[in-house]
Formats: C-alpha cells, sequence, structure tokens
C-alpha cells in the first residue's frame, strides 16, 4: 500500500508541477513588470516634471524682466502692464509647485499659459515658448 500511495503523490506532483510552475511564472513576471513600471514611471515623471517647471520658470523670468523695464516709465500704459505683470507672478508664486498630485495642477497651468500669452499679447512680444526653450532632450538631470 505504501508503494502505490508513493506512486500516487509522485503523480500528483507531476500532475501539478505544471500549475505550480505557472504560478510561479506569474508572480515572478509580476514582480519584474511592476519594478520595471515604476522605473518607467518615475522616468516619465521626472522628464514632465522638469519641462513644466522649466516653462514655470521661464514665465517667471519674463515677468520678473519684464516688469523691472517698465516699473522706470510712469505713464498710464506702463503702469497697467506692470500690474498684469504682477498678477502673472502672483499666479506663479501660487502654483502649487509642492503638491503635483494636486486636483487643479493642469486648471492652474492653463490660466498661468492663458495669462502668459495675454501677457505677451500685451506686450507685443511673441508668446511661442518653445521658441525660448530647450527640447525635453536637451534637458538632463
Amino acid at each position: 500500500m505504501d508503494g502505490e500511495k508513493g506512486q500516487s503523490d509522485l503523480f500528483d506532483s507531476i500532475l501539478l508541477a505544471d500549475e505550480r510552475f505557472r504560478g510561479e511564472g506569474y508572480q515572478e513576471g509580476f514582480e519584474r513588470g511592476a519594478h520595471q513600471g515604476l522605473q518607467n514611471g518615475r522616468r516619465h515623471g521626472a522628464s514632465h516634471g522638469a519641462r513644466l517647471y522649466s516653462e514655470i520658470s521661464f514665465y517667471y523670468g519674463f515677468a520678473i524682466t519684464w516688469k523691472c523695464l517698465l516699473q522706470r516709465n510712469v505713464d498710464a500704459k506702463s503702469r497697467k502692464r506692470v500690474k498684469v505683470l504682477e498678477f502673472l507672478l502672483r499666479l506663479i508664486q501660487n502654483f502649487p509647485l509642492d503638491d503635483l498630485q494636486s486636483s487643479r495642477l493642469q486648471e492652474d497651468t492653463e490660466n498661468l499659459r492663458t495669462k502668459f500669452r495675454q501677457v505677451c499679447s500685451m506686450l507685443s512680444v511673441p508668446a511661442d515658448f518653445k521658441d525660448y526653450m530647450k527640447t525635453a532632450e536637451d534637458i538632463s538631470f
């Protein structure tokens, strides 16, 4: 009897080996995929975060420079432009750079871009941001 039970266990282990190996393979593949996904997600997030931060930094430098240039003039047109530039600077300073998970991030970004285009139009300056910035491939860490 023990011989029959031993053979039965041997056959069961052979028959269940496929199931066991499939489960082990699935688990190993899942772990590798999760690890690769995290790496790709970090790389993608860093690239897009750098691009967004670069854009906002450009807007800030642009606004500060124009504000300094226009503050020397005392005419009403220049004062109006300075006020609009100050509003753009407030938008930049209140931008949620610390909370990139914010539900308002997309909306705040669009508001900032819209205000920048408005300022460029008011100053008669081309508003195409791409002309002033490096491409994402030029940015390295």
